[in-house]
């Protein structure tokens, strides 16, 4: 069910009977030659929908523009402060508690976003307002990606150019994906990523001129669809984990015995 097409009457049942929702998130941010800006969102997006209708769970708007500081020297590559993007995200959910959404699950497609969102749920479940969780997703599935793809990459590589091949074809420049391979970093094994223990890199620039990562050409639309029904069947899987749990049971645990100040006089 998407929040943004129905009526607020239409609603009501849900609110009534149900306490979930799934929010997704992603970036508007550079993602080489052959993928659009919207590759993140767009992938969180197609992700939580399809999860949301199987498992009759609420999915709200996307959250299109993220924390993406680290791609700000490639053209169009939007982004927020982080500080911002965690009081808003904790914003609105927030907002979702008010209508009686206590368990929200963050579809994120951004690594910029993980560690914020991860704050962001710390901050809820330390106020005992919402379960807040974030799920990446192919961190869902790291065995599949490692077998379908010889030289993966974090960022615009092979995971993500077959996901949008799958989900949103038409914005693949297929002519661009060996210029993206050749020209960016196919072989992490090959990168200096460290100097004597230390990261030695703060943007993507620093570590690919054209801002990718990864053998684009080891892409196709059947292994897009692969990951995805794969990705989609683990966010199932976590929403209804979710959905069952008791609401005691995902808050923070007691401290320990003897609890402060118990045997002051």
């Amino acid at each position: 069910m998407y929040l943004a097409d129905k009526t607020w009457p239409e609603l009501g049942d849900y609110v009534a009977e149900e306490s979930v929702a799934v929010v997704p998130l992603g970036s508007t941010e550079q993602h080489g030659p052959h993928l659009p800006l919207a590759t993140d969102h767009l992938i969180a997006e197609a992700l939580a929908r399809e999860a949301a209708d199987r498992a009759g769970y609420l999915c709200t708007p996307t959250i299109n523009i993220g924390v993406s500081p680290h791609h700000k020297q490639f053209h169009g590559t939007m982004w927020v402060d982080a500080r911002v993007f965690r009081d808003y995200v904790e914003s609105f959910t927030r907002n979702l508690t008010y209508h009686g959404i206590d368990r929200v699950v963050y579809v994120n497609a951004h690594g910029g976003n993980m560690q914020h969102l991860r704050e962001v749920g710390r901050r809820l479940r330390q106020d005992e307002v919402a379960f807040a969780v974030e799920w990446m997703w192919d961190e869902s599935i790291p065995d599949l990606v490692s077998d379908l793809f010889e030289h993966n990459g974090p960022h615009g590589g092979p995971k993500e150019t077959a996901m949008i091949m799958h989900i949103a074809g038409e914005l693949v420049r297929t002519d661009q994906l060996e210029n993206a391979r050749d020209g960016g970093l196919s072989n992490l094994g090959e990168g200096n990523f460290m100097i004597h223990g230390a990261r030695n890199y703060y943007d993507a620039i620093d570590n690919t001129e054209n801002g990718v990562l990864g053998d684009q050409t080891d892409a196709t639309p059947e292994k897009g669809e692969q990951i995805f029904e794969a990705a989609t069947e683990q966010l199932v899987k976590l929403l209804d984990w979710v959905d069952d749990a008791r609401f005691s049971d995902l808050m923070a645990k007691p401290h320990v015995d003897p609890q402060p100040g118990s045997r002051r006089g």
